[in-house]
């Protein structure tokens, strides 16, 4: 089965499960990957958090419950954020993520968040800007990069400051829980950038392919997908996906940054428009 099937068919199984998507996403540099050892692994990793946190009795608090998953992972398997090779692909790659015990947020969140339902505790991912955060509650938000750190909305207010200027208004919105869906998308998104910052245009490509075909909407992708058929030389393609990007963005209200974007990528396709008719 390709890749595109396999995670289309885990994202549209009933549950909320992150893994098999996850696993579908690692067969893009591991073809032959077996995805059941890694899944036996996240089976056998939440028996053993239940069991940690089973010690505090039936009265023990969320919180303490949330704490007694941290340290399981963190201070007993020693996962932890890859600080030092933060956009090396594998950090992206579920089955690299386990046997590493390091990676980005988003991934060290899904194996936080498939560990800590099988461990009784509830938890969901949050699509935060720039830092994947996982919820327990309202008040617990956990930082799967650092050692499953609680955050304050102030620590939040910061990251977001970092992330995305100091201008960003906060809103707590912002720390609603993610579908499976969006969790999916943005760890492909991310692993499209650590491919376009090592110059992998291909990998990045089949990135972009996945993209598209989970949201065809997603016009952001549409554009990355036809620049990067553009970089290798496949004029054609690039062109059908910047056209269609062109027609469907829409011009109204667009912002000065907009403007300049779509007049960049109007000379890319009168470019094209050229090179396709001098093939024919």
């Amino acid at each position: 089965m390709s890749v595109a099937a396999d995670l289309d068919r885990a994202l549209n199984t009933p549950g909320d499960a992150l893994a098999p998507a996850a696993m579908a996403i690692a067969r893009l540099e591991y073809p032959r990957l077996e995805a059941g050892p890694y899944l036996e692994r996240i089976e056998a990793l939440g028996r053993e958090a239940a069991r940690r946190v089973s010690r505090g009795g039936p009265r023990a608090t969320l919180e303490s419950r949330v704490a007694a998953v941290s340290r399981f992972l963190y201070d007993e398997q020693g996962f932890s954020g890859n600080r030092e090779h933060y956009d090396d692909p594998r950090n992206s790659f579920l089955n690299e993520v386990l046997d590493r015990r390091t990676g980005i947020p988003i991934t060290l969140a899904l194996v936080y968040i498939e560990v800590a339902r099988r461990a009784d505790v509830p938890v969901e991912g949050v699509n935060f800007p720039g830092h994947f955060l996982v919820r327990a509650s309202d008040e617990i938000i956990i930082d799967p990069f650092h050692s499953g750190a609680l955050v304050a909305e102030h620590d939040c207010r910061v990251l977001l400051r970092e992330h995305l200027g100091d201008d960003a208004a906060f809103d707590r919105s912002l720390l609603y829980p993610a579908t499976r869906r969006q969790i999916i998308t943005r760890m492909l998104v991310n692993l499209k950038r650590s491919y376009v910052r090592l110059r992998s245009m291909p990998q990045a490509r089949i990135v972009a392919d996945l993209l598209v075909m989970l949201d065809p909407s997603a016009l952001d992708e549409l554009r990355d997908r036809g620049l990067l058929a553009y970089h290798m030389d496949d004029f054609s393609a690039a062109l059908r996906d910047l056209e269609t990007y062109l027609r469907l963005t829409p011009k109204t209200e667009a912002d000065e940054e907009a403007k300049q974007e779509y007049e960049q990528i109007w000379e890319h396709v009168k470019n094209l428009r050229r090179r396709v008719a001098s093939f024919n």
